[in-house]
């Protein structure tokens, strides 16, 4: 198999790092390619003509270019499935698409948290400014839901790819202070000590480093 995954060089999306996750826990090998946002890398011909969107994450396998986060990590579980590579996805139908209702809607909803507490806040830098109205109401929507969803230590008994969505989602008010339930909190930092994840925070650092 050959696989390539462009990220950013910041290693700062939170959609890349689904997809660096979903292949780390499967167990699929992959190059990994990062591109400098800040200087346009990812404007240029080079790379625009090969991702559909022109944005990060973009997976290359062997020759098939597939954009969207939550696409690329059904594509894999769909190409690489279980027995031989661990599922990502619920194997019930019901748990399976309340997986990716979940993965759609932190993707698409919550947008005061997501622009108050960009991952930045969560990778470099926390928040230092008190969340607005608006922001905390959408925290108030998030935690209502997460509450509901929330029953142990992951979401459907096994691990998915949707905790550690959600947990990315808990992680933006986390990170930087703001008033989360505990339950949640702890669900949060659980699932942030997967190895996978670690392997992200790790390059997280050493970006850091290289920036200095």
């Amino acid at each position: 198999m050959n696989l390539k995954l462009y990220v950013n060089s910041e290693f700062s999306s939170p959609y890349a790092m689904s997809v660096f996750v979903t292949l780390k826990e499967k167990g699929i090998p992959f190059e990994l390619a990062a591109l400098d946002l800040n200087t346009g890398e990812h404007q240029q011909p080079g790379y625009r003509d090969l991702a559909l969107n022109g944005r990060i994450p973009a997976l290359v396998h062997d020759g098939f270019v597939l954009t969207e986060s939550s696409a690329i990590s059904e594509y894999l579980e769909d190409v690489f499935p279980a027995p031989e590579y661990k599922a990502v996805y619920p194997k019930a139908s019901q748990q399976r698409a309340r997986a990716r209702e979940i993965q759609a809607w932190v993707r698409s909803d919550l947008m005061p948290i997501r622009e108050e507490r960009s991952t930045l806040t969560v990778f470099h830098q926390p928040a230092t400014q008190p969340l607005s109205p608006e922001a905390r109401a959408a925290a108030d929507k998030l935690f209502r839901a997460a509450d509901k969803l929330v029953n142990g230590e992951n979401l459907f008994g096994e691990w998915s790819i949707a905790d550690t969505d959600l947990a990315m989602m808990l992680q933006r008010l986390v990170h930087s202070g703001d008033d989360v339930p505990a339950k949640l909190k702890d669900y949060a930092n659980a699932q942030w000590q997967r190895e996978p994840v670690q392997q992200w925070l790790a390059l997280v650092e050493k970006a850091k480093l290289a920036a200095r």
